[in-house]
C-alpha cells in the first residue's frame, strides 16, 4: 500500500496508523478494561495499578492517554453536573473494533512467553555468550 496521510501526520501502512492510535504502553489496556463498562478516572487508576509491582500508571500519564484516546474517537469522557462533579470513561464503537486486535497481541503474548526464543533465558536477556558478532574478525575454530 503506498503512503498516505491522515489528519496530517504521515505513515507507510496501516500497521502505523493503528499503532500510532492504540501503541504505547497504556493505551490497550485502558481499552480493554473500558470493554466490560464505563469507570470514573479514579476507578481506572484502581484498575490499571491493581497488579503491578514494578511500574505504576501516573496521573499525568493516564490523563494524556485518556485524552489522546478521546480525541482519536476511540473512547467518550462524559461529564455529569452533580457536586462532586462524577466524570466517566466509556469505550466506543470505534473502540470496540479494537478489542480482537489485543486479543490477539494478548494470545501472541503468552504463546511467547510459553515459547520463547532459544537464544534466550527465560527472564528474557539475551544469553551470556551470544557468539560472533557480525563482521567479527574473531575466527570461532580457533578463538583467535
Amino acid at each position: 500500500m503506498p503512503a498516505f496521510v491522515f489528519r496530517g501526520k504521515h505513515f507507510d501502512n496501516p500497521v502505523q496508523l493503528s499503532l500510532d492510535l492504540i501503541g504505547g504502553k497504556w493505551k490497550m489496556p485502558i481499552l480493554w478494561r473500558l470493554q466490560e463498562g464505563p469507570l470514573r478516572y479514579s476507578e481506572l487508576m484502581r484498575s490499571l495499578n491493581a497488579h503491578l509491582v514494578a511500574t505504576c500508571v501516573t496521573d499525568k500519564m493516564l490523563a494524556a492517554h485518556l485524552r489522546q484516546l478521546e480525541s482519536d474517537g476511540l473512547i467518550e469522557r462524559r461529564v455529569f453536573s452533580s457536586v462532586p462533579p462524577k466524570v466517566e470513561y466509556s469505550i466506543t464503537e470505534h473502540g470496540l473494533r479494537v478489542i480482537p486486535a489485543i486479543r490477539v497481541l494478548q494470545e501472541f503474548g503468552r504463546w511467547y512467553q510459553a515459547n520463547p526464543p532459544h537464544s534466550r533465558h527465560e527472564d528474557g536477556p539475551l544469553a551470556s555468550d551470544p557468539g560472533p558478532r557480525p563482521g567479527s574478525t574473531t575466527d570461532t575454530s580457533t578463538g583467535h
